[in-house]
């Protein structure tokens, strides 16, 4: 049948490293090797307590609905986390457990913003953001962060910006993995408080750090949203559970929209989250090994000719500046898939103006994926010279 009508909320940009995984895939099954760069999620499996926690769920649970917000044990697990992590106090009544953090970010934007208002964005930063207000009809405003600032964003370039009804901010941020220190998340999240303007502060990399520890926004602002999820530090990304941490004015609209989009996060990976805040050593050895990879590719790209990298506070992302290389990442990184093995990242995904210049490496594999990675890029650029 022809003719019938398709809404342009889907008429968005794809996200690209979804792209790339296929492709990867493609050659995978072809029988062909591939070190995988692209993808920002662990290659570890969700902890012991968290897959303990959910054999018992299968076991003896109905493993029926549970309330829109999710468990109560797992809302007040989550409020020892905020003491335990940041020293902030809160009420479980303002968290909300979710559908991964994508779903966090769909309820988050939903309630905050109208069609038409205007939200800012970092560029570089993660699609999604981007996407998902244009899919809603709010007007993206993107604010370029640049490597001679650290890609830091700043309560100034935001003023900037102009008049706006949300700020989108990420620490650790995808692709950069730039932290914003207390201070500078205090000061933005206090403009954006006074300014009238909302931010909805993304957490999902807390955990994820190399010498300093992140801070909540949830502590310096009474009205920012915070989305966290279980996918990164607690390496469980194919559970899809998330969370929101919410001022009061939002707890009742977003237990609504909720009710009627989800009805409820899975309820296995409800109960499994529980265990996994149990296994708390074997998560921080998954950092560690992060930190060694981290070393491999800071080290090793210059040596392969890629050294205009900003060294990750956090996240397990590199993102190197390639245009010495090429003016177009994404065929430069369908060049390394089809010649080396090597799946990475073009930066148009995440800076549609000038992530041609870009390609991201994700770090959250293997020691052994590192290294290979730098040696098959090392003996590339030999054969180049």
């Amino acid at each position: 049948m022809s003719g019938l009508k398709v809404s342009g909320r889907a008429d968005i940009a794809p996200f690209f490293v979804m792209e790339t995984m296929r492709a990867a895939a493609q050659r995978e099954a072809a029988g062909g090797n591939v070190v995988h760069m692209e993808v920002g999620q662990p290659s570890t499996p969700a902890p012991a307590g968290a897959r303990a926690a959910a054999k018992a769920a299968i076991d003896n649970d109905v493993l029926g609905y549970t309330a829109a917000v999710g468990i109560e044990p797992l809302r007040a697990r989550l409020v020892q986390h905020y003491a335990d992590w940041y020293g902030h106090s809160t009420d479980s009544d303002r968290l909300v457990v979710t559908q991964g953090a994508s779903g966090a970010f769909t309820l988050a934007f939903l309630s905050c913003f109208e069609a038409g208002d205007r939200v800012a964005v970092t560029a570089p930063g993660y699609p999604c953001y981007r996407n998902t207000l244009e899919a809603l009809d709010i007007d993206v405003v993107e604010i370029a962060v640049t490597p001679e600032t650290g890609f830091r964003l700043t309560a100034d370039m935001v003023e900037l910006a102009g008049p706006l009804d949300g700020l989108v901010v990420a620490s650790p941020a995808n692709p950069t993995g730039t932290m914003l220190i207390v201070d500078e998340l205090g000061q933005l999240a206090r403009w954006c408080h006074d300014s009238g303007v909302r931010l909805v502060s993304d957490e999902i990399y807390h955990g994820i750090t190399y010498g300093t520890e992140a801070a909540t926004a949830a502590a310096h602002s009474p009205s920012a949203v915070v989305v966290n999820s279980f996918s990164k530090y607690f390496s469980m990304t194919g559970w899809r559970l998330g969370w929101l941490l919410l001022p009061p004015d939002l707890v009742a609209p977003v237990e609504r929209l909720a009710q009627n989009a989800t009805i409820a996060a899975a309820t296995v990976s409800q109960h499994a989250a529980l265990g996994a805040f149990d296994s708390i050593d074997e998560l921080e050895a998954n950092v560690a090994r992060y930190t060694a990879n981290r070393q491999i590719l800071l080290e090793g790209l210059p040596a392969a000719g890629i050294d205009r990298i900003a060294p990750p506070d956090g996240a397990f992302y590199i993102y190197a500046n390639v245009d010495h290389l090429t003016d177009d990442s994404a065929a430069l990184a369908a060049t390394w898939l089809a010649e080396l093995g090597i799946a990475t990242t073009t930066g148009i995904d995440f800076d549609p103006t000038e992530g041609h210049r870009y390609i991201r490496f994700s770090f959250a594999g293997s020691n052994g994926d590192m290294k290979q990675t730098v040696e098959r890029l090392t003996n590339w650029a030999k054969q180049r010279n």
